[in-house]
């Protein structure tokens, strides 16, 4: 390939992830990323305020709902956007259009969501504690991954964003009052592999986490392969 060529490509590559993007978060991704960073300034310093030790286990914790907001919005919203946009009904008329084009999309928010978050692990790096940010963002990915893939299935199945918001709502609110109660199993799906209970050996922790981590991807493949499988509906979504 010629230097011409990859220019191009290259640049067909940025388009269509830039319009994806447009689409995906309605125009308003620097307003999510804004309140995300907001969010994770506000909570750091109320609780350093509060005499909390910025620690890894610290550092997991302020970051996790600054990245489940940055998922919620694109994930929950997405279907309810094309239709908002009228593209509906030309992907549809895409061969294959829920993977060349969905399963697309969640790779390209899954990966943003990565880099923002391995730039605000970068931020508590500087100004909080040193954390390992490679492993840090891996670690926060797994509940991402988790919640954006449930939001995904639920917004093929209710069609629309307000209600399929309602309903992770309130199942969020459903997992943290179970959070105590499955605070140490490999069932919460917000589990602190950081933090690591009294009175329990470092390695049967470890073996709880990783069970949750493999939990957690098992799910969120189901849920995904479950919402492509629904967007092959064409007459419910038109």
């Amino acid at each position: 390939m010629d230097k011409r060529t990859i220019r191009n490509t290259i640049n067909l590559l940025t388009s269509m992830i830039r319009y994806n993007f447009r689409i995906i978060f309605a125009g308003k991704f620097i307003w999510f990323l804004l309140a995300a960073l907001a969010f994770y300034v506000f909570i750091a310093i109320v609780n350093v305020i509060n005499g909390e030790v910025p620690d890894e286990e610290f550092v997991y914790g302020i970051l996790l709902f600054p990245a489940i907001l940055l998922i919620f919005y694109p994930m929950t919203f997405g279907i309810q956007n094309d239709v908002d946009a009228g593209i509906l009904e030309i992907l549809f008329g895409i061969p294959d259009y829920r993977y060349k084009v969905w399963l697309v999309r969640l790779v390209l928010v899954f990966v943003l969501v990565s880099i923002i978050l391995y730039g605000f692990a970068g931020l508590s790096y500087i100004f909080l504690t040193p954390v390992g940010l490679f492993k840090m963002t891996y670690q926060l990915m797994f509940p991402v991954f988790f919640l954006g893939c449930m939001a995904f299935m639920f917004s093929t199945i209710i069609k629309n964003g307000n209600g399929t918001a309602v309903v992770m709502v309130i199942l969020g609110v459903l997992a943290l009052i179970l959070n105590d109660t499955l605070s140490r199993t490999m069932w919460n799906i917000f589990l602190n592999p950081y933090s690591v209970p009294r009175n329990m050996n470092e390695m049967v922790w470890e073996g709880i986490a990783i069970n949750n981590r493999i939990f957690l991807v098992v799910g969120a493949i189901v849920f995904v392969l479950y919402g492509l499988f629904n967007l092959q509906k064409r007459e419910k979504f038109i």
